[in-house]
């Protein structure tokens, strides 16, 4: 688990840092005019979420930063990925996720496990749809791996078997 999260967040880094920063922070219609920099501070600040609730058990996606400097400075966002990487490896123990639904605070019974998964799939899920935005702005050559679901990357090699 924790070697996918950190290998999907090596890939990221590798292809921020490819990423011509012109296109970064730049609205993208096929994004609904969201920018690939937005999408990138969203996955950052929920593992910073995490990680941050790490110590009191107490994590809530909702109450993120919303830190703009994330979605508009490529470099301080890989650093901000590096920051991640280095501090997402933590022995399992029980968390709170509290989330607000139409006003009303709600808590789901948790683990630092679990959440790391979930942080891992909902990575790749805006993966895929940073890939849209690059494809969109670029030639640049995004990995067909970038975006895809390890489970979907494993299907499709053993069906080329």
């Amino acid at each position: 688990m924790f070697k996918s999260s950190l290998g999907t967040l090596e890939q990221f880094k590798d292809i921020l840092e490819a990423l011509p920063e012109s296109c970064y922070s730049k609205s993208c219609e096929v994004l609904s005019n969201a920018s690939i920099g937005q999408h990138t501070r969203h996955i950052i600040e929920l593992y910073l979420c995490l990680l941050n609730g790490y110590e009191c058990a107490d994590v809530s996606y909702d109450r993120r930063e919303r830190n703009r400097k994330i979605e508009q400075d490529p470099l301080y966002a890989i650093q901000q990925i590096s920051w991640i990487q280095d501090n997402l490896e933590k022995p399992n123990k029980p968390v709170t996720v509290s989330y607000d639904l139409n006003g009303i605070e709600n808590y789901l019974d948790s683990n630092y496990f679990r959440e790391v998964m979930y942080n891992l799939e909902h990575t790749i899920h805006h993966h895929a749809l940073i890939k849209i935005g690059i494809q969109h702005f670029t030639d640049l050559n995004v990995p067909e791996s970038f975006g895809v679901a390890p489970s979907t990357l494993q299907h499709r090699q053993a069906c080329a078997q």
